[in-house]
């Protein structure tokens, strides 16, 4: 039997052997998306490719932003998924004029049957081929969606926007002839995987544009494209979470997100339980799910937290919910950027973030707009909770201050640097 450091290499071995194999395959992929007429009348047509905009998470938000704004001024938008499974998105109807699309049609109903049906499924058994197998969604990808894409790309014109590493360096590689093609990065350079930062050199570069969140990103990613490509800091957007505002004198904390490491609740539950001793009148609602729920249930019994914390399912109206609350805790080890941190301010509420790389720096002013505290410190961020728990002066003055800065992040405001990107990348692919 092997042992488990032995196993790794041979692993690795016959990873590298299945894609020699498939290599020519590849080759003929790329090749054709290469090829054909270039489309005519699609030069404002902007596709913006995520896994699924069906369903939910920073990303996909963010990018329904850009999609909705770019609609309303003009340009013609498809929200394209690897995947669809359910016929409602979790935010709702798509912003008005953005058309959906799908690589891979997975909602009962809309199978394609005969032989086209058999073909599809044989191909959705085969891994993707042109998706960098490190990437941490490459098992939504197959080969049935690689061929859906090229038959898109072949002779595209317009513009392609890629949502996450995988998708960028497929991009880069591609080098439509006739489209103009970008990479977002959503997370900070170093949170992505040692195989996917050693290729990013070799494909990012042959990007049209890279367009990362924050200051701290563009320094991380100058490195990558070595002066050879453009980068550009583009912060993501914060949606209408409706007029109301949080009723600060309300005992309520309200923290939301998937419960995942990345989203550190482990962090925020010790933190709390000093602070819910000394004042049992306040409560703690945690809104998401996710694979870490059953540790956060047994640390708050082991706080016996049990009556003063309650979790909660993922909120259709999470705005509502937040103008019945006063304080916004993010404990995350890592963001990108953090949208529910805005989304939190534009409402008014109170906040205490983690220093978390990347974004909360960029978006929080200690004790001006909120309190700042050092990442994964559970000692500072117990005092910073307990600091605005004890002082509604505090809230008020936070709160103000918040809705001013969370106003310098919506669409109307950040849009036209989009389209001035667009633009000005439509005419230099026109140039040459």
């Amino acid at each position: 039997m092997l042992t488990a450091p032995q196993h790794q290499p041979v692993r690795a071995l016959r990873l590298r052997a299945k894609r020699l194999v498939w290599r020519p395959v590849r080759r003929a992929l790329i090749a054709y998306a290469r090829g054909g007429r270039p489309t005519r009348g699609a030069e404002r047509r902007v596709t913006i490719w995520l896994v699924s905009a069906w369903g939910m998470g920073g990303t996909i938000r963010a990018n329904w932003n850009l999609a909705g704004w770019l609609a309303e001024h003009g340009w013609e938008v498809e929200l394209l998924s690897t995947y669809r499974r359910r016929d409602e998105a979790f935010f709702g109807p798509l912003p008005q004029g953005v058309h959906p699309g799908a690589l891979d049609e997975r909602r009962p109903g809309h199978r394609p049957t005969g032989l086209a049906g058999v073909v599809r499924e044989r191909l959705r058994k085969r891994s993707s081929v042109l998706i960098h197998p490190s990437d941490r969604h490459y098992g939504a990808f197959s080969l049935w969606t690689d061929v859906q894409l090229v038959r898109r790309l072949r002779g595209r014109r317009g513009i392609f926007i890629g949502t996450r590493a995988g998708i960028n360096l497929l991009l880069g590689e591609l080098q439509l002839p006739h489209a103009v093609c970008l990479g977002e990065e959503q997370m900070h350079h170093f949170h992505h995987i040692k195989p996917l930062r050693k290729v990013m050199p070799r494909h990012y570069h042959k990007l049209d544009a890279l367009v990362v969140l924050t200051q701290q990103d563009v320094g991380n990613y100058e490195p990558v494209l070595k002066g050879r490509g453009r980068i550009e800091q583009i912060p993501n957007t914060v949606r209408d979470m409706g007029d109301g505002r949080a009723d600060l004198s309300a005992k309520v904390v309200l923290a939301a997100g998937r419960f995942r490491i990345q989203k550190g609740f482990d962090l925020l539950i010790p933190a709390w339980a000093p602070v819910a001793a000394d004042h049992p009148d306040w409560t703690l609602r945690l809104c998401g799910k996710g694979n870490e729920q059953r540790l956060i249930e047994q640390l708050i019994a082991e706080h016996q937290l049990e009556d003063g914390v309650s979790l909660e399912g993922p909120l259709d109206q999470l705005g509502a919910e937040m103008e019945k609350a006063s304080i916004f805790p993010l404990s995350s080890r890592f963001e990108g950027f953090p949208l529910i941190l805005l989304e939190a301010m534009s409402k008014g509420m109170a906040i205490v973030s983690y220093d978390c790389p990347t974004g909360p720096a960029d978006i929080v002013d200690d004790h001006a707009n909120g309190l700042l505290v050092p990442p994964r410190d559970v000692e500072r961020l117990s005092a910073a909770l307990r600091e605005m728990v004890e002082s509604e002066a505090l809230r008020q003055r936070c709160a103000t201050a918040a809705v001013d800065t969370a106003a310098r992040y919506t669409m109307d405001a950040v849009g036209p640097r989009w389209a001035a990107l667009l633009e000005d990348l439509l005419a230099a692919k026109a140039g040459r």
